[in-house]
Formats: structure tokens, sequence, C-alpha cells
């Protein structure tokens, strides 16, 4: 507990809130010594009934009596009360009129006999203090946190109280030191063998369990994780008779509960023996004439309502209500109808309320002292056998240290009329009722409006409604009709019917609510326009239909430029010998999508012994780029077989591409030409990745010379680069679908190229396949074509396959 300082007012700062504050704190000091008196005297007058009841003897004899035990045993008077109150078991015998040690009976267990002496004093002051604090203990659950408490000298980290149940097992009455979910997966223990509570109330003497290791062995050990604790003390409440309930103290602590420990546990059981006791005692209600009368006020009430006193623990909480009086109608708004509400306590009647609106309300009336309104609420009742729902509000208000609480059934207002035909029109919905054993029917104004149906013909009976139906729909809603008024079968059929406006998609919605004996009675539903829904799902299905047609084209022009592809594009399957140098080229289609791209090669030998390389990129997909990529592939190799040079051939083929027939045709490629003789490699570019030179063992790009994608402008400018390449060199001339990978950079794809050629698992001749794939993706979204030139290590050498 925290307390704060009281800050003192400053000269002239309103000295009397000062005075005034001091005087509360004064008063209420008083009033916590004066309910602690009272409590404490409670005990005592109980006692001394409980000897004047087993002896004979008069109240003063009594109480002599207690104090003289007190006295010869070393305790106070009120813990002497304690424990005469828990030797009241049914077979006990009256308490000894002498007091001395050893005399039994009234003396507490291990605090008698020989050994008393060796108490300790601050045991014994421990002990009184505990008799005074559980003065202030209400319930079980308070128990074990005053024991938790009071046992810290120890070392005790949690506290647990188990009742024996009628079965032979047991139910965890209170606890603490431990969390919720714990205490809820021990909160019932089966009668099974090797529970240490069970064996200390089986054999009435307690358990202790010291030595972690063997009592695990012996012992199922609640925790989790059961090591959590390393030592244990299970001790039962008896004074006489079998033992009911049994106390645990667990620690964290390893090793032996010691003498002292011992005795102030035997101790405690004695005195809170009496304490468990008088929780057991059923509260007595006083059946005075004011009592008799309030509730007879309370039963001719027309309405439903109940006065509740509240319960407090020791520290001033609300812990529950006693219903003094209530109505019968109030049993039934607590969900316990028949039974009756008077002389129980709100949480047993509904244990789950201080979850609920309503007892939070209740809780502010009596801290605010000002009434509580609940929102409304709908509760379901059984009017002449069919069920309704209702609106509800509580009212809770003072009265004196009690609570008046009301429940208000309301009926049908304008705003609810309103807010039920905006939820109609906005649903284009109506309601429809009809009873199956009067002429009675009432359709919503929106019904008459759905079925378009002039107000003043009234209602159609439920057996006619099949009438308004488009022929072919009549005889699904005449069965669905019988079957709801003979079966009580709900219904969810739709239909057409012709209006003005044409045919109207409606839907019939219906249940049948039935009496106490099955048989319907009446029939509630609701008509909904369901036209434009089907108008929508009839276009949805032609959307559909459109785009499996639009994909059954797309899926043909693929198969088309497919075919095409490859037989304009025809793939060697092994590598060639051009010029003195080993080509090996390999295309890999995209594979997303239904487009085919225009990605292209060339690598053939010239008339004059020179090899000619080409790569190239058609912009876009499907027919036009492969017919594109066709054109210029033969294009640019009849050009340079001609005499063209590859400058040259790439402006002719600008031109090209300027002045046919698709305006938006571009392109970039790469042309190179190599001499065998002067092993000198001459090449030009369009927009294209240079080619990536490997020399012994070192790759780099070759620098670009000057040069725009081709079909991109009238007036392009392209220059021409020389390569010397020597023995051993390899050239890898590629298009941007191995290196550009969304959302990697293309500068970083040529970097990942470089390392990957450089890699010595792909510089051996014979496949592109570990370098594919090293440098490409699972899901490829371009085609890419590579073309791989070596130079032989020795000059004239021809490459090895």
């Amino acid at each position: 507990m925290t307390s704060e300082p009281v800050t003192p007012a400053q000269q002239g700062a309103a000295p009397d809130l000062v005075e005034l504050a001091r005087i509360v704190a004064r008063q209420r000091a008083e009033l916590d010594r004066l309910r602690d008196q009272a409590a404490v005297s409670a005990v005592v007058e109980r006692a001394k009934g409980a000897v004047m009841a087993l002896t004979g003897c008069t109240a003063d004899a009594a109480s002599e009596q207690l104090r003289r035990r007190a006295k010869d045993a070393r305790r106070t008077l009120l813990e002497e009360c304690w424990i005469t109150l828990g030797a009241l078991g049914p077979a006990a015998p009256p308490p000894a009129t002498t007091g001395a040690p050893g005399s039994g009976g009234a003396a507490g267990p291990g605090l008698t006999g020989p050994g008393q002496g060796s108490v300790p004093d601050d045991v014994t002051d421990a002990l009184a203090r505990l008799g005074q604090a559980l003065v202030r203990v209400m319930t079980p659950q308070d128990l074990a946190r005053c024991l938790l408490e009071h046992l810290a000298d120890m070392a005790a980290d949690a506290v647990l109280i188990y009742r024996h149940r009628a079965d032979g097992g047991l139910r965890l009455i209170g606890h603490a030191g431990i969390d919720d979910q714990l205490a809820d997966q021990w909160r019932q223990v089966p009668p099974l063998s090797g529970v240490a509570a069970l064996d200390a109330l089986r054999a009435g003497e307690p358990r202790w369990l010291e030595d972690f290791d063997t009592d695990a062995k012996r012992y199922l050990l609640i925790g989790d994780p059961p090591e959590r604790w390393r030592s244990r003390a299970w001790l039962p409440l008896s004074e006489t008779g079998p033992a009911e309930v049994c106390i645990g103290v667990l620690r964290t602590r390893a090793g032996e509960f010691t003498a002292r420990d011992r005795a102030h546990l035997r101790g405690v059981t004695g005195l809170c023996t009496g304490r468990l006791r008088a929780f057991d005692t059923p509260p007595e209600r006083s059946a005075d004439v004011g009592t008799d009368a309030v509730q007879a006020l309370f039963e001719a009430l027309p309405l439903s309502a109940m006065l509740l006193t509240p319960l407090r623990t020791a520290s001033g909480d609300v812990e529950d209500f006693l219903i003094e009086a209530a109505t019968t109608q109030a049993g039934a708004l607590l969900g316990r109808a028949g039974e009756v509400a008077a002389g129980r306590r709100l949480l047993e009647l509904r244990p789950a309320m201080p979850a609920e609106p309503l007892w939070q309300g209740c809780l502010r009336v009596l801290a605010t002292g000002q009434e509580y309104e609940s929102d409304p609420f709908a509760h379901e009742e059984v009017v002449a056998g069919i069920a309704a729902l209702f609106i509800y509000t509580v009212r809770v208000a003072p009265l004196g240290d009690t609570l008046v609480v009301s429940w208000i059934r309301h009926g049908s207002s304008d705003r609810q009329e309103q807010r039920l035909a905006d939820l109609q029109r906005l649903g284009n919905l109506g309601w429809a009722n009809w009873s199956l054993h009067a002429p009675e029917v009432s359709w919503s104004t929106q019904v008459f409006a759905l079925l378009d149906r002039d107000p003043a013909d009234g209602p159609v009976p439920l057996i006619d409604v099949p009438e308004l139906a488009l022929p072919e729909d009549a005889p699904a809603l005449t069965r669905a009709v019988a079957d709801l008024v003979h079966q009580g079968q709900s219904v969810d059929v739709p239909f057409r019917i012709r209006t003005t406006n044409g045919i109207r998609h409606l839907r019939l919605t219906a249940e049948a609510v039935c009496d106490r004996h099955g048989t319907p009675v009446e029939v509630h539903g609701f008509v909904q326009d369901m036209t434009a829904r089907r108008r929508a799902e009839l276009a949805l299905v032609e959307s559909e239909r459109a785009i499996l047609t639009q994909h059954d084209v797309l899926r043909a022009e693929r198969t088309l430029a497919s075919r095409l592809q490859h037989a304009l594009l025809p793939m060697a399957n092994r590598p060639v010998h051009l010029a003195g140098l080993r080509v090996e080229v390999a295309y890999l289609p995209a594979q997303s999508g239904v487009h085919v791209g225009g990605d292209w090669f060339s690598a053939i030998e010239l008339p004059d012994g020179d090899a000619l390389l080409v790569v190239g990129d058609v912009a876009g997909h499907g027919v036009d780029a492969v017919a594109t990529m066709a054109q210029l592939r033969f294009t640019a190799k009849g050009m340079v077989i001609t005499g063209s040079s590859l400058t040259g051939a790439l402006s002719r083929l600008n031109t090209l591409l300027l002045h046919s027939h698709d305006t938006y045709a571009t392109a970039t490629m790469v042309l190179a030409r190599y001499n065998p003789r002067e092993r000198r490699l001459v090449w030009a570019q369009a927009g294209h990745p240079p080619p990536l030179l490997l020399r012994d063992g070192e790759p780099r790009y070759l620098e670009r010379p000057r040069g725009m994608l081709i079909g991109a402008s009238t007036t392009p400018v392209f220059e021409e680069a020389e390569c010397r390449l020597e023995p051993g060199d390899r050239l890898i001339l590629f298009t941007d679908g191995l290196v550009e990978h969304p959302p990697e950079s293309i500068d970083r794809g040529l970097e990942r190229l470089g390392e990957a050629v450089a890699a010595p698992h792909t510089d051996r001749p014979g496949s592109l396949g570990p370098l594919l794939a090293r440098m490409l993706p699972d899901e490829r979204r371009d085609d890419v074509c590579v073309v791989d030139v070596r130079v032989p290590e020795t000059q004239g050498e021809p490459a090895q396959a």
C-alpha cells in the first residue's frame, strides 16, 4: 500500500479545507475501528453461544471459560473463539471446562500437550494477528489472500484451499499467488491416488513435501511447470471427525519446513477451521413483519422489479447483492423463470452478471446516488404459446442502503416504425404476416408496391400467393407454401410476376410459428425485389462468356505466334563452328502470360569467310512482334551478305521500320562481324546491352559505340567499335530478358551475369544450362536469347564440343 503526503495549505489558502480533510480521515479511521470491533464482538458472542449450548452454562460462565482457556493456552480471546467455533463438528463433544494444557477439545491442533511450551513468542504474536485479521475475511477467496499475506515470513508463494466433494474428489474454493488459468486447470480434482491434498484429508494428518525429486515420483504435483514450487505442505482442517477442507502452502524455496514453521501452520489450521465453518452457515434472514410486507408489496406490482442489498467484502467492495424482495416476472428476466428469487444472491441466479451493463449500473448508483437507465435491449417471451420479442430498459434507483431495480417494457414508437419503413425501402423488401387459423393477413406498404397491387384490394391469403406468379413459376411456389403450412418448413423461393413495367424477379422468404404442440399457427416472412440483382447476374454471365472467348482468341494467337517463331527461328541442337569460332545459342520463351515475344538471333558464316553474329529484341508480343522479328532477321543478314556495313545495315533497318504498317514498331539489336585472319571483331548496336567479354577469368562489358533503338527516329546516328579477340576468350551476346528481373535493377542484373560467367562451373564448354539456371528466376516474364562465342585456345585450332 502506498500513501501520498498531504501538502500543507499555504497561508490564507482556505485552511478550512485542510481541517475538513483531517476530520474526514479521523472519522474514517474511527469507522474502521468500530467495524472491526463489531465483527470481533460477533465472533465472541457466537463462540459464547456455542459453549452455552454444549455445556448448559450461563453466558457469564461461558465468557469466563473462554477467557480462562485463552490465558492457559497463551492465546488471545479472539483466537480461542475461532478455535472453539472450529471444534463444532457434527459429532463434537462439549468443550472441556478447563483450559489447562493437554485438556484436548478446545485447544488448537499443535498448540496443546507437551510441546506447547516450545512455541516461539513470534509465532504466538503472528497467530494473534491472524485471529484479528480473520474477522474481516468474508469468503474462502479472501481467506486464501489473507493467509498468503500472513505466511510471508516463511516464504510462502501460493495458498490453495480445497474442499472435499461428495464423489471423493476435491473442489478449489480459494486461491492466492496463482493465476486464473492455473486455478481453472486445477479447480476440480477427481478422486485419484497420488494427490497429496487427498492423501492428507484421508489420513487426517499433514503432508510435508520437502524433497521435490522424491515427491514428484509419489504425487501428482500442482503447477505449470510443477517444479515452480520446490516445497509444499498440505494441512487438513478438522478438530473432530473427518476433515473436509485442506489448505496447501506452496513455496518456490526448497528445503524443510522448520519446527517453528510447522507449529505456526498447525496454529493457522486451528483458527481457519472456525472461519471456514462460519462460511458454511447460511445467512439468517429476519422473518419480521416488515420483510413480509415488502415482499407482499413487490408481489402485487404489475411489472418486473426487485429490491437489492449490497454484500460487501472486508475492504468495502461489493461482491454480490442479496435479493430482499422480487416480483414473479423478475425471475424470467434473470433467466430463472419459475424460481423464487427473494432471499437468494444475485450471482447465484445469474453468475455472468458482473460482465453485463446492469452490474456496472448498480455499482454506479451506489457510488453516485443517481438513477441509472440502460440502453434498450430485446428479450424473447412466450405469449399465448408463441415466442415474441419485446424491447426493455432497466432502471436502478437508490432507496437508502438498498437498490430498486425495475424492467420497463416498451411498445412500438413512431421512430421505430419510421426506421422499419426506411429499412424496407433501402432493402427493397417488405414484411408480411399470415394467420393460419383466422382470416388475418397483414402486409407492409412495400409489399403492395413490390407485387404491383393496389392497397385498396387488400392483401392476398397465403394459399393464393402462387396465383400472382408467372405460370411456369407457380408450381414451385405452390409446393413451397404447402410445405410451410402443413409441415412448418421454412421456405426461400424465387418467382416472377408480370407488372406494367415488365417482368419482375421476386423472392419469398418465410417461416412458420408453431404452438407448444408443434402445429403451425402463423407465418412470418418478407418479399424482396431481386430484379436488379438478377440483371447483374445475367450481365456477369455475359461478361464471363466474353472473357472466355477472348481467352480462346489469345490462346490461338499464342499458338500461331509460337509456331511461326519456331519456323522462322530454327534452333541448333549442338554447337556450330563459324570462322574458327565455336558458337552455342539458347532461346527460352517467356513462361507468364499468353504472349510470344520478338527476341531473335543469327549466327552465320559470310561468303568471305567472316562470321556474322546478331541478337535482337522487338518491342511488343504476339504475331506482329514475330512478323517484325522475321523481317529484321532476314533483312539484316541479306544486307550484310550483299556488302553493307554494320552501321549502314542499322540505318536501313531503321528506315524499314519507320515505313512499315506498324508505325509504333521499335527494336534493339547488336550486329557483330568477326574476321578470323586478324581475330578482329567489329560491332555496332542499336539501344542494346553490350556484349560481355571473359578474358583470363576476368569479365568486362565492351564499351558501347553510339546507337539508338531502331524505329524511334528519322535521323539516327550509329557508330562501330572494334575489339581484338585473343585465344581462350569468351564473348556473350544476349537480350535484356537475361539480366532484367524487376524489382531488381538492370545494373544489378549485369553485375550478376559477370559473376555467373566467371564462375568455374559455367566455364566448361558444351552447355549454357548452368549459366541460365543461375541467372533466371522460376517465373520468366520475358523471352531470353543468348549467343555464346568461344575463341579456341590455339590459333587455328577448332573448338571442341
